[in-house]
């Protein structure tokens, strides 16, 4: 149990105060911390942060802080001034002029008798834990559109300040004064709080390896968030043995009031022994919440629909099984959601189909298959399967575009001249049949030997693709192209071989007609709006992305300058000069890296009802339209499109927002869940490598506990740690992304080529550490008696490392290796 002191010494006297202005700080045990801002009362918002650029700023967030931190007391105006050691008469009357201040605004109530007691519905914000170090989280605010929003407003909270809240636990949390500045130099920090209480629990069960002992058992997590071990008593270890993996379900969490964290559950599913395939992709969707298999009723309910297609089905369709139709797709799928039709028309142009699967013909609301499909709303690939949004018959059989098979779809239509232009268009519910089923690289030959089956229908599309993509990009388009990997696996899910995913014509081929469809569709719908009374505008679910955060890209176009990347920023330019920045770093060891962190200074795209455009794609209006056998926002216009073409009257806003956000939410964590796929096939490869074996990467990250280093040939990243780097005393300089040691100076950069061997891989965490061999100026590190001898003369600095160790000997990713509580 952590040591408690009385509540009026929570805040006490600073030693030195002088001229009636202190500044309060903690008890002695604890840092101290800072100031914090009031809220808005109405709506329980956060004020917009003021920095505290004046002296009555400082002193009144010094009051704020100690109401705050002594919140279920109440003090009269005397014992604040005693408090703070406020006796000059003009000291005094400012003191009560800022009480009254933040009466008024409400982050104080003054009671009957005159004391005042800071207010508990003001100064607390709600938001998500996110547990991004053993010694400190962040608490993420609860945004509108329930996407993360600026990381500069997350909230900085030390784990003992937490309150038995651990990743993922929804809190209200009290903030404390904002001591940043707006230069962005170096004095910038976070805002500071501490968790009030917990809403709302994240997780209530865990995915870990367990260990068993004669009386009782314990789960290390696989989650990189979750920094102690869960306790198992012997009659809860289930049917587990000593290395399986396990799903436990957690019925003790950690103690509001103790500053360890101490978890208790029980074993509900035994996954299988730890490092098989099969085991570690169930570890995998378990952790992120993801389902395994389909509940017996929804299959039940798939099965019993019909399969044969009856007159009555093609009654209200248009038929087009007669046109010339295929589809084209990875080698390795297993569902085709959609197809392309081409015809040669009379007057010298050509209509295009595109053909989707009707899913909604299949999947009606209130059944079984439509609340899982709801649930679920993605499909997840993971490196060696996908987790299906909808069972077998529908994916893979029913709506699945097969060849020489009718099929109910419903399709965009459009005619277009020889330059691509839009002569007239058509939505509805179709009938199709495809006549081939090609593979992108099967397409590709043909076009590439310009010899093959519907060698003219494709050489039309890929010419009619290429004007509509220069079309797009003189609109303003950015060509955001980040590598993708691949892997070549055994019969036991073992990598062979990692590899980049190519993207050829073929692939954008498609791209570009899905792109066009879904613009198209979303424009049509707004087009209807005008037939509205009063002119109100149609719901609509569409995939938005607002325009980037100027700062950040400040931030990015200063970073690349220093690489000799000259961007320009100004709305006129931005498209144009980012496209060109893309096409010279295009084949450039450093080309990944920057294209990921080009990538992070956008926003992310999401689903909403609001009419907000699309940014990256330069697109005033877009929807996803064309994939809903794998995406649920998909099924929801379609329903959407079909209600509007039935002369419908606008849907109701509320609910289909509430299922935007849902959907985002669930696109979120399939995303995470496949890039842990991809971590772990990763590291697993590398652990199979030569130990000696040594590999040419670049300087991915940077940061205070040492440097990832990405692998050129197969994308694979690691981290070299701050106390491998054995030469010199190396210092964090955030501003600037890089490491600078102590005496000698050297640094090392953002960009940097250097070459690296493996040193460790640990797979139930799913990283790697590099030990680096050499940089480009070719100093050598790798050296046993370097190592030693540097690591000899630290180890008084050094301590703290080694009680942050895990079981493997290496600490977790994002500790600080310096020990503190390092820069914020």
């Amino acid at each position: 149990m952590k040591n408690e002191k009385p509540k009026q010494n929570k805040y006490s006297k600073p030693d030195g105060a002088r001229s009636g202005k202190s500044r309060p700080t903690t008890g002695s045990s604890t840092p101290s911390r800072s100031r914090e801002k009031g809220l808005d009362k109405q709506s329980g918002k956060a004020r917009p942060i003021i920095q505290a650029d004046s002296y009555l700023d400082e002193l009144k967030n010094d009051l704020m802080a100690f109401f705050q931190i002594n919140d279920k007391e109440s003090f009269t105006q005397e014992q604040v001034l005693e408090h703070f050691d406020v006796f000059d008469r003009k000291m005094k009357l400012l003191v009560h002029g800022l009480l009254g201040e933040l009466t008024d605004e409400g982050t104080l109530v003054r009671h009957p008798d005159g004391s005042y007691q800071s207010d508990e519905d003001a100064n607390l914000t709600e938001g998500v834990v996110d547990h991004v170090n053993s010694r400190f989280a962040f608490v993420i605010p609860t945004s509108l559109t329930g996407t993360r929003g600026d990381r500069n407003d997350d909230i900085w909270v030390s784990t003992e300040d937490l309150a038995g809240a651990v990743d993922g636990d929804k809190v209200r949390v009290v903030r404390f004064a904002d001591s940043r500045n707006e230069s962005g130099g170096r004095s910038r920090r976070r805002i500071e709080g501490k968790v009030a209480n917990i809403i709302e629990r994240g997780r209530t069960e865990l995915v870990g390896r367990i260990e068993v002992w004669p009386t009782y058992g314990f789960v290390i997590p696989d989650s990189k968030k979750i920094y102690d071990d869960i306790f198992i008593p012997k009659e809860k270890l289930g049917a587990a043995n000593d290395g399986d993996k396990v799903i436990v379900r957690l019925v003790k969490y950690p103690d509001p009031h103790s500053s360890k964290q101490r978890f208790e559950g029980e074993v509900v599913t035994v996954l299988g022994v730890a490092g098989q395939n099969n085991t570690e992709m169930h570890a995998i969707l378990a952790e992120f919440g993801l389902p395994i298999h389909f509940p017996e009723d929804v299959e039940q309910e798939a099965e019993a629909i019909p399969t044969k297609i009856l007159k009555k089905d093609l009654a209200k369709r248009r038929d087009m099984r007669d046109v010339t139709t295929f589809t084209i797709d990875p080698v390795d799928a297993k569902d085709f959601d959609d197809a392309l039709s081409v015809q040669m028309l009379d007057n010298g142009n050509y209509e295009i189909g595109v053909h989707i699967a009707d899913v909604t013909n299949y999947v009606k609301p209130g059944s079984k298959l439509e609340e899982e499909a709801f649930k679920r709303a993605t499909s997840v690939y993971l490196v060696d399967r996908v987790v299906p949004m909808l069972p077998e018959k529908l994916s893979n059989g029913l709506c699945s575009l097969r060849p020489n098979e009718d099929k109910l779809t419903f399709s965009a239509v459009f005619e277009l001249t020889p330059d691509a232009k839009i002569v007239n268009e058509w939505f509805g519910r179709t009938a199709t049949h495809s006549n081939r089923r090609f593979s992108y690289e099967e397409a590709q030959e043909i076009l590439n030997n310009s010899k093959g089956d519907y060698l003219a229908e494709l050489q039309l599309l890929n010419e009619l693709a290429y004007k509509l993509r220069d079309e797009r990009f003189k609109h303003g388009a950015i060509n955001f192209e980040t590598v993708e990997v691949r892997f070549k696996l055994d019969e036991n899910g073992v990598p062979l071989s990692v590899y980049p995913k190519l993207r050829q014509d073929t692939n954008k081929l498609i791209e570009e007609f899905m792109l066009l469809a879904n613009k198209r569709v979303a424009e049509f719908v707004h087009s209807l709006s005008k037939r509205n009374k009063g002119g109100e505008e149609n719901t609509m679910v569409y995939r938005v992305h607002e325009g980037p955060d100027d700062q950040k890209l400040q931030q990015f176009a200063d970073f690349a300058g220093r690489l000799g990347y000259k961007l320009k920023l100004d709305d006129d330019h931005l498209s144009n000069s980012m496209n060109r920045f893309m096409a010279s770093i295009e084949g450039k060891p450093e080309a990944n890296m920057l294209q990921q962190l080009a990538v992070r200074t956008m926003s992310k795209a999401r689903y909403s009802t609001e009419d907000l455009g699309h940014f990256g794609l330069a697109f005033r209006r877009y929807s996803h339209f064309t994939s809903p056998i794998r995406r649920y926002p998909d099924m929801m216009a379609h329903r959407l499109l079909q209600h509007y073409l039935d002369k419908g009257k606008p849907a109701e806003r509320d609910l289909l927002e509430d299922q935007c956000k849902h959907a985002s939410a669930r696109e979120k964590m399939a995303a995470d869940a496949e890039r842990a796929s991809v971590k772990y096939k990763q590291v697993e490869f590398m652990s199979r490598m030569e130990p000696d074996r040594t590999f040419a990467g670049v300087i991915s990250g940077v940061t205070e506990f040492g440097i990832f280093v990405e692998i050129t040939e197969n994308s694979c990243e690691g981290l070299v740690r701050m106390q491998d780097l054995s030469d010199d005393f190396y210092e964090f300089d955030k501003d600037n992304y890089r490491i600078v040691g102590q005496r000698s100076k050297k640094m090392y950069t953002f960009g940097d080529q250097v070459e690296v061997r493996v040193k460790e891989t640990n797979l139930g965490r799913r990283s790697m550490d590099f030990a680096l061999v050499s940089d480009k100026a070719g100093h050598v590190q790798d050296s046993k008696a370097g190592r030693q001898s540097g690591q000899s003369s630290r180890r008084n600095n050094n301590q703290s490392r080694s009680s942050s160790r895990g079981k493997e000997g290496t600490a977790a990713k994002g500790e600080n290796r310096r020990g503190g509580r390092g820069r914020r």
